[in-house]
C-alpha cells in the first residue's frame, strides 16, 4: 500500500508521456463528447433554459393579470360600497317620506274625527233643544187647558205648577 507520503512525495514526479497520454485521451474523450453528446446536452440545455423563460414569462403575465384583477376587484368594491350606500340613502329618504306622510294622512283623519264629532255635537244639542222646546209648549198647552178647563183657585193653582214642575224633572 502506498502511504500518503509517496502519494505526496510521487505527484511531482509527472512524465512527459504520461501528460501527452492524459492529453491524448482528454482530446479523444472531447471529440466523442463533442460528436455523440453536445448537440444533446447544448439541446437539453436550450431547451430548459427556453422552459424557464417561459415559466418566467407565464409567472410575470400571471403577475400582472392578477394584479390587474386586484385593482378590477377594488374598484368593483369600491363601486358596490358606493351603490349600496347611495341604496341606504334612498331607502333612509324614502321612509322619512312615508313617515312624514302617514303623519300628515293621521293630522288629517284627526281633524276630520273632531270636525265630525263637533258637528255631530251641534246637531245632538239642537235636536235637544227642539225636543225640549216641544215638550215644554206641549206641556204649556196641557197646563193652560186644564187651569182653563177648571176655576181654579190659588191652591189648586199652585198644586198644579208643583205636578208640573215634577213632570218636567222626570222626563229630563
Amino acid at each position: 500500500m502506498y502511504s500518503l507520503d509517496h502519494l505526496v512525495l510521487g505527484a511531482g514526479s509527472l512524465t512527459l508521456g504520461d501528460a501527452l497520454f492524459q492529453l491524448i485521451t482528454f482530446l479523444i474523450l472531447l471529440y466523442f463528447l463533442r460528436k455523440f453528446a453536445w448537440d444533446k446536452l447544448v439541446g437539453m440545455m436550450k431547451q430548459r433554459e427556453d422552459h424557464i423563460a417561459n415559466e418566467i414569462t407565464a409567472a410575470e403575465r400571471s403577475n400582472e393579470e392578477a394584479k390587474g384583477l386586484v385593482e378590477e376587484q377594488k374598484a368593483l368594491l369600491k363601486e358596490a360600497r358606493t351603490e349600496a350606500q347611495a341604496l341606504v340613502e334612498s331607502a333612509k329618504k324614502i321612509a322619512e317620506d312615508q313617515k312624514a306622510d302617514i303623519v300628515r294622512a293621521a293630522q288629517e283623519e284627526s281633524a276630520r274625527l273632531k270636525e265630525a264629532a263637533r258637528k255631530e255635537i251641534i246637531q245632538e244639542k239642537e235636536q235637544a233643544v227642539v225636543a225640549l222646546r216641544e215638550q215644554v209648549a206641549s206641556l204649556s198647552v196641557l197646563i193652560a187647558s186644564k187651569v182653563i178647563e177648571k176655576e181654579l183657585n190659588e191652591k189648586d193653582q199652585q198644586k198644579l205648577i208643583d205636578d208640573y214642575v215634577k213632570q218636567v224633572g222626570e222626563v229630563r
